[in-house]
């Protein structure tokens, strides 16, 4: 019985696959020696493979294109990259390379597209969708944009609250600010609640448009959006909601002629396991085909499809490399091996909501495996991984302590949002910064002494730990 990991992996699965590959008897990742990387950089780092999001932002829009010329859809397709994902300027940058246009989540989001226009990288006619709650600061921006000629900007609606404070700020404007509205989604039955804190609740849009955005010469309702935050996924529960929307926005559209956009929000998987199975083709397929027969029988202009695709852009463009320092064997069933960095703070997805990377050792290949739980050399209890997608246990190559070499490991596909999840150099998700922080004591006279130890932090910090070269002059 041949029991070795190479065997393991070659009688499991496809291998070689998409992204990886042995070369004497070291795995490599899209073509890139890890051996090499680890002898010249050592142990731990990260990686981002910057052509993969081209690739993966090229296969997207053909495979829409495709389907909108197979059922002869009239409405157009247009890609944005959610920036939340990965705020980094490469990753902004090569994604930009690829004629994508831009969601944003915060107010700090439209410092970065300035700077970004400032080097050259975007232009004003690029779409520019705004979701997120709208701060005074946020809305501030996005009008600012609107009135340096970013004539593609689109506020989405995510509370009724939010209309009359826009239609405010909309009014600064020489041309009506484009608009959207973002509806609210039932969760999935095992959800912690019912239905979502974002967006607005169906039964709620037609009378909040017919109120306060209709006739309303400041504003014009261009979009909407509709978002179902597990995933797009061939299931009951997708296409119901899917379907739910279709006839809202048929309905909003007999009312509203200027309703031009259909926005899907993100959703995309990619692959967190070898066996991962997934037909991009077919769901694109049926997301165009159902649109246009709502359409049809709804006797109306079929619309322009968006996506914001954060995770599926970038997230199998990333990796992280560990060392195994030690194997200790804590009973007489559990082996530890204990990596050179902490879990918790390199892939905080793992421990915070049990998200699966794919796993896989870079050298040893050709030794045994055996059952194994991964930790960190912080000293949190949850700094551990221990269950993967295959059969809820890790199996890697057996190791000794007396090894000359030791293994090597990497958790593969984390490109996206482990970065800001775990504050690396300090940027926050979705760009929102440290609060400012107050330190209270009291004095000889047992009086409250309070001083500020550091302020909120700012635009530029947040843009100079991104690689933007002289932060923002938007304040």
């Amino acid at each position: 019985m041949k029991n070795t990991y190479f065997d393991l992996i070659d009688q499991s699965y496809y291998f070689p696959q998409d992204g990886f590959d042995l070369k004497d008897n070291y795995l490599s990742f899209h073509g890139i020696s890890l051996k090499y990387l680890i002898k010249k950089y050592g142990t731990p780092f990260k990686l981002l493979y910057l052509p993969r999001i081209g690739e993966q932002i090229k296969r997207a829009k053909n495979l829409f294109n495709r389907a909108l010329k197979k059922n002869n859809y009239q409405g157009k397709y247009n890609y944005c990259y959610c920036t939340k994902c990965c705020h980094f300027s490469h990753v902004v940058k090569a994604a930009l390379k690829e004629g994508v246009h831009l969601e944003t989540s915060s107010s700090f989001d439209i410092d970065l597209i300035l700077k970004l226009l400032e080097e050259g990288q975007v232009k004003k006619s690029t779409i520019v969708v705004h979701n997120g709650y709208k701060t005074e600061q946020y809305l501030e921006k996005i009008i600012k944009l609107n009135q340096i000629g970013f004539k593609n900007s689109i506020l989405v609606l995510d509370s009724k609250t939010e209309i009359r404070r826009v239609k405010k700020y909309a009014a600064q404007l020489d041309k009506p600010l484009k608009i959207g509205i973002r509806m609210a989604i039932d969760e999935e039955p095992q959800s912690s609640y019912y239905t979502s804190r974002l967006g607005i609740r169906p039964i709620e849009i037609m009378d909040l448009y017919n109120k306060e955005i209709k006739g309303n010469p400041s504003i014009s309702l261009k979009m909407f959006h509709f978002f179902i935050d597990s995933g797009i996924k061939d299931n009951i529960y997708y296409w119901g909601e899917f379907q739910k929307a279709l006839k809202l926005f048929a309905e909003l559209k007999k009312e509203c002629p200027e309703l031009k956009a259909l926005n899907l929000g993100g959703g995309f998987p990619i692959r967190n396991n070898l066996g991962f199975e997934y037909d991009y083709e077919y769901i694109i397929n049926e997301i165009v085909r159902n649109i246009k027969t709502t359409c049809q029988e709804s006797n109306i202009e079929e619309p322009d499809i968006f996506t914001e695709f954060g995770k599926y852009t970038v997230g199998e463009s990333g990796a992280i490399i560990f060392s195994v320092l030690e194997q200790k064997k804590q009973n007489d069933r559990e082996i530890w091996y204990m990596v050179d960095n902490s879990l918790m703070n390199t892939i905080p997805d793992a421990w915070s909501i049990l998200e699966k990377f794919i796993l896989l050792p870079v050298n040893k290949w050709e030794n045994k495996y055996t059952k194994v739980n991964i930790g960190g050399i912080s000293c949190d209890h949850s700094d551990y991984y221990n269950s993967e997608d295959f059969n809820q246990q890790l199996l890697l190559p057996e190791y000794n302590n007396s090894d000359k070499e030791p293994l090597y490991i990497g958790f593969f596909h984390t490109g996206a949002y482990q970065d800001s999840i775990s504050g690396y150099g300090g940027i926050k998700h979705c760009l929102i910064p440290s609060p400012k922080l107050i330190i209270i004591d009291r004095d000889e006279k047992g009086n409250f002494v309070d001083n500020v130890y550091r302020n909120e932090q700012t635009v530029d910090e947040m843009l100079s730990i991104l690689g933007y070269k002289n932060g923002s002059d938007a304040q």
